[in-house]
C-alpha cells in the first residue's frame, strides 16, 4: 500500500465520463477507466448506466465491480439514478485518450467518444464524498462539447449538457487524466 502523509493511495489513472440527457432527464452515464495502478490492480473498464441497468465492460471482473461500487455509484453524476444489480460483460476495452483531442473507448459491444475539449485545468480536493467518506482527488480535467455512446451498433439518443462560459466552461462530458484517489 502506498501512503503519502496520512492518506492511502487507492488508484492512479484516467476516468473520462459522459452523462447524456434528453431534456432534463439523464438517459445514459458512461464512466471510462484506465487504471495505471490501484489496490485491485491495473486495467481498463467502462461502467455504463442505461435504461435502468448497470453493466461493466472489461476483462477483469474484480477491477470492474470495484470501480462501479466504490467509485461510480457514489459520483454526483449517479445521484438519483436507479442503480440496479451490476452486471459484468467480459468485453475488453481499448482506451485512446488525449486531453487536447478527446477520447475513444471501445469494446466489442460499446463505444464511448468524447471530443471538442473547451480547455484544460487542474482540479484538487480533500473532501470528495464517496459512500459517506471524504477522499482526496486530484486530476487534469477538460470539459467537452460533444459525446456519443453506441451500444450494440445503436447510438444512444441524448446529448451532454454544456455551458460555454469563457472563464470556466462546464459539461457533463469531460476528459480526466492524471487522476489520483486517496482515502
Amino acid at each position: 500500500m502506498n501512503h503519502v502523509g496520512t492518506r492511502m493511495q487507492l488508484l492512479r489513472g484516467a476516468n473520462p465520463a459522459v452523462t447524456l440527457f434528453d431534456g432534463d432527464e439523464p438517459v445514459a452515464l458512461a464512466s471510462v477507466w484506465r487504471v495505471d495502478w490501484s489496490l485491485v490492480g491495473t486495467g481498463t473498464a467502462i461502467v455504463l448506466w442505461h435504461a435502468g441497468e448497470v453493466t461493466v465492460f472489461g476483462d477483469r471482473p474484480d477491477l470492474g465491480f470495484w470501480l462501479a461500487s466504490s467509485f461510480v455509484r457514489h459520483f454526483p453524476e449517479a445521484e438519483g439514478l436507479q442503480w440496479s444489480q451490476v452486471r459484468f460483460d467480459e468485453d475488453p476495452v481499448a482506451v485512446e485518450l488525449d486531453l487536447s483531442e478527446g477520447l475513444l473507448a471501445t469494446s466489442r459491444r460499446l463505444s464511448v467518444r468524447i471530443w471538442e475539449p473547451m480547455g484544460e485545468r487542474g482540479f484538487q480536493t480533500d473532501a470528495f464524498r464517496l459512500d459517506g467518506e471524504d477522499h482526496a482527488l486530484s486530476l487534469r480535467l477538460a470539459p467537452c462539447r460533444r459525446a456519443e455512446l453506441v451500444l450494440d451498433g445503436q447510438r444512444i439518443a441524448g446529448a451532454p449538457r454544456v455551458t460555454e462560459d469563457a472563464a470556466r466552461p462546464q459539461s457533463s462530458a469531460f476528459l480526466a487524466d492524471q487522476e489520483e484517489w486517496r482515502r
